[in-house]
């Protein structure tokens, strides 16, 4: 039996979907704000508070190996209701917050790891969701989208820049914009009327997106999908970058058919 803890975004439909056509047996631990799972029969709604329940559903269902997907917002620890496992647990996983999300995501995996479950990656039954290298569309970067892509590895790369997580906008060698914990979309959709005074005349500048080198690739693989790759057409960007079989790209078909529309590149580094 597979146990999967899902927050929102549309990742963990796919990630169901497929064990269904897979014939896989499951069950969901959901956790979306926006109860994403409730017309599943094999889905329980849990709070982000109830750890030890959680615990609890997977070993009642036989669960050994567990995925971790979707966006989880980060909590208002003040109004959260814990039960004795995450009260028991909170010390750390407060000390974890203040270094940053991946050192929470990284305790959290760790304590499952010691009750005995195996984590499994987002893309292990689904791994059309990840590219090789390589460029994937008819537009090619130029010399100077190079240079901002080597400007973006470095930013995402600083682990000592709590903010940045895991992309930049970056348009002739400047940051135009970091994601912080609120995400990619929310990024981008902050810094519109900035990034499109940037772009005067054609299509310039990128969005690089890379797993920061503390990330644990099991339950935080960088995603984008169709919002976001439409959200950079809007805003005149001339590129998209991602890492090679450390994305997850969502509706990959249906925006490279964008992308090529609006002569845009997405090159896998």
């Amino acid at each position: 039996m597979i146990g999967l803890v899902l927050g929102d975004t549309h990742i963990g439909k796919v990630i169901v979907k497929k064990l269904k056509s897979l014939k896989k047996k499951f069950i969901i631990i959901d956790i979306s704000k926006n109860n994403l799972f409730k017309n599943e029969s094999n889905s329980f709604r849990l709070s982000i508070g109830q750890l030890g329940k959680c615990i609890s559903v997977l070993k009642e269902n036989k669960c050994r190996k567990i995925i971790f997907a979707g966006r989880v917002e980060r909590p208002d620890f003040a109004k959260v209701k814990f039960d004795l496992k995450a009260i028991m647990n909170l010390p750390q996983i407060l000390k974890a917050t203040q270094k940053g999300d991946a050192y929470i995501i990284n305790y959290i995996i760790k304590l499952f790891e010691k009750e005995g479950f195996r984590i499994i990656t987002q893309s292990h039954f689904n791994p059309e969701l990840v590219l090789s290298k390589g460029i994937k569309t008819k537009t090619k970067p130029k010399k100077v989208h190079h240079k901002d892509i080597i400007i973006g590895k470095n930013v995402i790369n600083n682990l000592s820049l709590k903010g940045i997580t895991q992309a930049a906008v970056v348009i002739n060698g400047e940051v135009i914009a970091s994601e912080n914990y609120k995400g990619t979309d929310y990024m981008l959709k902050k810094v519109t009327k900035k990034i499109k005074k940037s772009v005067i005349g054609e299509r310039n500048g990128i969005l690089i997106k890379l797993p920061k080198p503390n990330q644990d690739m099991r339950t935080d693989i960088p995603t984008i999908g169709l919002k976001t790759v439409k959200s950079c057409i809007s805003l005149g960007l001339k590129g998209i970058v991602l890492k090679s079989k450390r994305n997850i790209f969502l509706d990959v078909k249906k925006s490279i058919i964008l992308l090529n529309k609006n002569k845009m590149f997405l090159t896998v580094i």
